[in-house]
């Protein structure tokens, strides 16, 4: 059983100190793949123009709102009392925004009531995995 919710957020886009601009963004967590959430940006938010979407450790997410944390593609750390930086770094560049840290805890709040932190691997689904791996097998 998948249990999915997702929570609109409200980004601003750190385009060059100290100017920002205002961004929709939506964060994900699925009970199916209950160590990760993902976070989405519509395509008017984009270089590309298409919907860009980072998935991410949820305890990455839950140590970022309290102090610095993430060393790979995905950093965040605390800004001043009631925001969080959250960086996304790829070979095209850094993308950097600032989310209001209460919607980062609702959120991880939401989530630990799907599935409480430490506790999910008893929701991975072991046998359904291993049988989409042999099944993509020639």
């Amino acid at each position: 059983m998948s249990t999915v919710f997702e929570q609109p957020v409200q980004a601003r886009l750190v385009a060059s100190a100290p100017r920002t601009e205002a961004v929709a963004a939506t964060l994900r967590y699925d009970r199916a793949d209950p160590y990760a959430v993902s976070m989405a940006f519509p395509p008017p938010a984009t270089l590309e123009g298409v919907e860009v979407s980072w998935a991410f450790g949820r305890e990455l997410l839950a140590e970022g709102v309290e102090g610095p944390a993430g060393v790979g593609d995905v950093r965040l750390r605390p800004y001043g009392d009631d925001r969080t930086v959250v960086e996304f770094h790829a070979p095209e560049g850094v993308a950097m925004v600032h989310v209001r840290t209460a919607e980062l805890r609702r959120f991880l709040e939401r989530s630990q009531r799907v599935v409480p932190l430490g506790r999910e691997h008893q929701y991975l689904d072991w046998d359904a995995d291993l049988a989409n791996l042999l099944r993509d097998r020639p």
